[in-house]
């Protein structure tokens, strides 16, 4: 019944008190009440016979909702909307005959579901920041620590951890703008009636198409809304809802790949995520530890990645003005997606706060694949020095090849670099050899990078959502 609490495993688990009461039914039907305060007043303001005791008396019974009693009235009419209009007037005698006039059933319902998306929205933007912000500190801390970079997870040129960091603040910063540009573009349904027309508002208002306007632009200034739809049927396009779930499946996108990329990490012993003192990493297995919170940020993404499908669906298969299978669906689907993304990035703040670098793990991998990356230099040097670059360029190729036999078939260190001081080709000693293989040197402009991309993209962003930054993370329970 559309009456009962709204509860979920995502809601009862991860998802923070503040998204599961956006998307509660204190705060869905108390909204409901609003539009119709709203409604109420815009009416008397422009000259229905409504009057100023019925909005009071309306204002006055905003939050006191008796589910019981909704309950039993939509058992007997078997429609939510007539359930709380009835429930309603019970404790608005007076009001009762102008509850809902000239209204349909989606000026309550849709005109409620893009406001509490929109504040979904912002309590997303708001932890959004908060990761940036534990992802920038990071950032910066390790802008200039050599690390090795991975293609196709083959090892590759060198990168820094902060600089690692930095891509996936890339992501979610793209993730961030979408999220404002949804919340700046949202607008209400507005007053439309049952099928689009306002042809209940303009009977209402004896032709009035002025006055027809005007109400529509009080109950979105009321509301807190700059402008409604330009044109619906008896709804606004799902194709709203596709879009906000959209943008809400790009943040576990770009969660998920962070996760990912930690997941493997923590499997090379150079980063992890937090692991308290008294956790207990598997039942069996005492000494492991396992990426468990960044194992939970993929499994959610992944059901929000695949729940686009369902505004999708909904929005391709709206029968002209309006038909009812998009109801159902959209209120599982959408609430349940921002309650998913609440959760990842609940747990996203937690890992960005504490994770945990390994740099002696990390230099060890660098240097067992560092002479391979500096035997360009080396072959350079070796030029200068006189040699021939096309035979120096076979030698080294031989050579690599008898050192990653070396490294993978008997398990031994990369002695590249013994194997080319010990060819005259190259005229040069082993500490003559071993002088270009600093890591520093073959990491190009990753702290600059990281600096300039603090400086000029992320410093702006948690400077303008300052207040973001002081309500602090979300703790988690699990």
């Amino acid at each position: 019944m559309s009456t009962n609490r709204y509860e979920s495993p995502l809601s009862s688990r991860y998802a923070s008190d503040e998204m599961q009461y956006i998307f509660s039914p204190d705060k869905k039907f108390s909204t409901w009440r609003r539009l119709w305060v709203a409604l109420a007043r815009a009416e008397m303001e422009l000259g229905l016979p409504v009057t100023q005791e019925q909005v009071d008396e309306l204002e006055a019974h905003i939050t006191d909702i008796d589910y019981e009693k909704a309950a039993q009235w939509e058992k007997k009419l078997r429609h939510d909307v007539m359930a709380h209009v009835h429930t309603y007037g019970e404790l608005c005698p007076k009001a009762m005959p102008i509850i809902h006039l000239g209204a349909t059933s989606c000026y309550v319902g849709d005109n409620t579901d893009v406001i509490l998306m929109r504040e979904g929205l912002e309590l997303v933007r708001d932890k959004m920041v908060r990761v940036l912000a534990h992802l920038s500190e990071f950032a910066g801390e390790y802008k200039a620590l050599p690390t090795l970079g991975f293609t196709h997870f083959q090892a590759a040129q060198l990168v820094t951890v902060g600089k690692r960091a930095a891509l996936w603040m890339n992501e979610l910063l793209m993730d961030l703008e979408e999220v404002e540009y949804r919340i700046s573009t949202l607008k209400l349904l507005g007053s439309k009636g049952t099928t689009g027309t306002q042809a209940s508002f303009l009977e209402l208002f004896e032709g009035d198409h002025g006055k027809v306007k005007q109400l529509e632009e009080k109950i979105a200034k009321e509301m807190g809304y700059e402008a409604v739809v330009p044109v619906s049927g008896q709804t606004y396009s799902r194709k709203m809802d596709y879009n906000v779930v959209s943008t809400l499946a790009g943040i576990a996108q770009s969660a998920s790949k962070f996760a990912t990329d930690l997941r493997l990490l923590c499997h090379l012993k150079e980063v992890e995520e937090p692991f308290e003192k008294n956790q207990i990493g598997s039942s069996a297995m005492p000494y492991k530890r396992n990426p468990m919170r960044c194992e939970r940020i993929c499994s959610l993404a992944r059901y929000v990645i695949v729940d686009v499908g369902n505004p999708a669906v909904t929005t391709a298969t709206q029968w002209f003005e309006r038909t009812l299978d998009d109801s159902a669906n959209k209120r599982l689907s959408v609430p349940e997606a921002f309650l998913a993304v609440d959760a990842i990035l609940n747990i996203w703040a937690n890992v960005a706060s504490g994770l945990l670098v390994h740099p002696k793990v990390i230099e060890k991998h660098v240097l067992e694949e560092l002479p391979f990356m500096a035997s360009e230099n080396i072959m350079m040097d070796a030029v200068k020095r006189g040699g021939d670059r096309q035979e120096l360029h076979e030698r080294i190729r031989v050579l690599s090849q008898e050192a990653g036999y070396n490294v993978k078939e008997l398990g031994l260190p990369n002695n590249l670099i013994d194997l080319m001081a010990a060819d005259p080709a190259f005229g040069m000693t082993k500490e003559e050899l071993s002088a270009h293989l600093n890591p520093s040197a073959y990491i190009g402009r990753c702290p600059e990078q990281v600096e300039e991309f603090l400086n000029t993209q992320i410093a702006p962003v948690l400077n303008r959502y300052a207040s973001a930054l002081e309500q602090g993370d979300t703790e988690l329970n699990v």
